[in-house]
């Protein structure tokens, strides 16, 4: 058997300093690493409470688009990624102090009390209770 101990996605950003602005001045992530160049970084690791997750700019300096194609932003809404999160309400309240426009949480079908959130490139981050799951 393998033994994993953790996991750490990669996402492809259109531009690290409004990722940046999400990430971690709005939902809380520290900048462990990066490539150089601060907030002008092309990667950068990001950590909150254990969890892992890198930034990656999908384009390199001098052939960046004035926007991301339309394309591009479809791809991105087909990845979810969940975060466990005792409490969604609370995390609810807090988004909507800092500006986010969002749904309540809502109880899935499968019992699971969860509220999403896209990121600026169109990737869902899912806050969800695990331990209200019913099934």
């Amino acid at each position: 058997m393998i033994e994993i101990d953790g996991m750490t996605p990669l996402i492809q950003i259109f531009n690290m300093r409004r990722s940046l602005a999400f990430y971690r001045d709005i939902l809380g992530f520290e900048v462990v690493r990066d490539s150089g160049g601060g907030d002008d970084a092309s990667w950068v690791l990001l950590q909150l409470d254990g969890c892992y997750l890198m930034l990656n700019d999908q384009y390199e300096p001098g052939r960046v688009p004035d926007a991301p194609p339309d394309e591009r932003t479809r791809w991105h809404r087909d990845t979810c990624i969940y975060l466990g999160c005792p409490d969604p309400e609370a995390a609810y309240e807090y988004l909507l102090s800092k500006g986010i426009d969002l749904e309540p949480p809502a109880i899935a079908p499968y019992g699971m009390k969860q509220l999403y959130v896209m990121d600026p490139d169109g990737t869902i981050f899912v806050f969800s209770a695990r331990r209200e799951c019913i099934r």
